[in-house]
């Protein structure tokens, strides 16, 4: 049996905020007694940037790979050099993320787990044993959020977007019975909410000529990446800006022909680690939008049985070029007609008490 090592901290969801201290206690399990030269905790936070897909080796190749920003780096010793006993040992330990009037790298931003733009903060346990044996080590996330003080009063003033979604705004090809026989649905959506609160808002159709199969909430999150093309030269001239768009989750508020003039509920959870607040940072940024999409029952539906997911339909590739459309690339050689029509809204999250 060999020696095992883990960190177990005071809180079991791991949320802390800067300014609290992280306590817990480093678990050391060894069929033997051990000798070491220290065991040292390290916590390490940082914004990670990544270059997706055909651009990284053309901006890569300007200046090679793209360093995380550095929010916190700190390392204190927990116990120094001495020996370790045979069975279960526990080293209790505290440690703060920011100290009062301590001055920080960077801001302390929140704990964010995207595809392009990543925010962690890792805890680290090393026991150093020498040349002769291997070094111990274990790492564990904790979860970041704002501290009080910058956290907004609630309720947040309500912010109501009014939206309308007929075959008129459609910035994509429908199919044509849906087109000729026309549609009209309006409601309104708030546009700036807290990450304690789910977005609220009402739905309402009014007239549609096909049946309608589904109404869905898209939450999307568009994470901006800002990249120098030459090293210690940073202007507007000289940045590759890289906007992507990705689905965070997904809610149905209706199934079926809903009936007319009748007023939906809209009620959407927001997911912990995919959201966070929107971040506009200089070299990168966090934003978020949602989406009202509508699923008709056209005569192409029919085709599939409703009951065999393995089937391809068509309507998946709208997912496609909805990502192309929100990243402002080019989408001309696209040339399907969809069953389903939409409309974006921003949306802005706040943290508050």
């Amino acid at each position: 049996m060999s020696t095992k090592i883990a960190l177990k901290f005071s809180r079991s969801n791991r949320i802390y905020r800067p300014s609290e201290p992280v306590e817990g206690k480093i678990v050391i399990k060894s069929p033997s007694s051990i000798s070491h030269y220290g065991i040292r905790l390290s916590v390490n936070g940082s914004v990670n940037l990544q270059v997706r897909g055909g651009s990284a080796g053309v901006i890569e190749s300007f200046y090679g790979a793209v360093k995380p920003i550095t929010i916190v780096n700190k390392s204190i010793e927990v116990k120094p050099s001495g020996k370790i006993g045979s069975g279960t040992t526990e080293v209790p330990f505290t440690l703060v993320l920011k100290q009062n009037g301590e001055k920080s790298l960077e801001r302390f931003y929140e704990t964010f787990h995207g595809t392009d733009v990543s925010i962690q903060y890792l805890f680290t346990v090393d026991i150093a044993r020498g040349y002769l044996y291997k070094s111990l080590s274990s790492t564990m996330e904790v979860i970041v959020e704002s501290d009080k003080a910058d956290l907004l009063e609630r309720p947040v003033s309500p912010e109501m977007a009014i939206f309308y979604i007929t075959q008129d705004t459609q910035r994509h090809p429908l199919l044509p019975e849906i087109k000729s026989g026309g549609f009209r649905v309006t409601g309104r959506m708030s546009t700036v909410c807290s990450l304690l609160d789910p977005i609220s808002g009402e739905l309402t159709v009014e007239t549609s000529a096909v049946p309608i199969s589904s109404i869905d909430i898209h939450l999307l999150r568009v994470e901006h990446d800002m990249f120098p093309i030459l090293p210690n030269y940073f202007d507007f001239y000289n940045v590759w800006i890289l906007n992507f768009c990705f689905f965070s989750g997904v809610c149905q508020i209706a199934d079926g022909d809903v009936c007319r003039n009748l007023t939906l509920p809209i009620y959407v959870i927001l997911p912990r680690l995919l959201t966070c607040p929107s971040v506009f940072a200089g070299p990168f940024s966090i934003e978020f939008k949602v989406s009202i999409v509508i699923s008709f029952q056209s005569e192409l539906s029919k085709l599939h049985k409703k009951s065999d997911p393995r089937s391809p339909r068509l309507w998946v590739s709208i997912s496609l070029n909805f990502i192309v459309e929100e990243t402002y690339l080019f989408a001309s050689k696209l040339s399907f007609k969809f069953q389903l029509a939409m409309e974006t809204l921003p949306l802005e999250l706040v943290r508050t008490r």
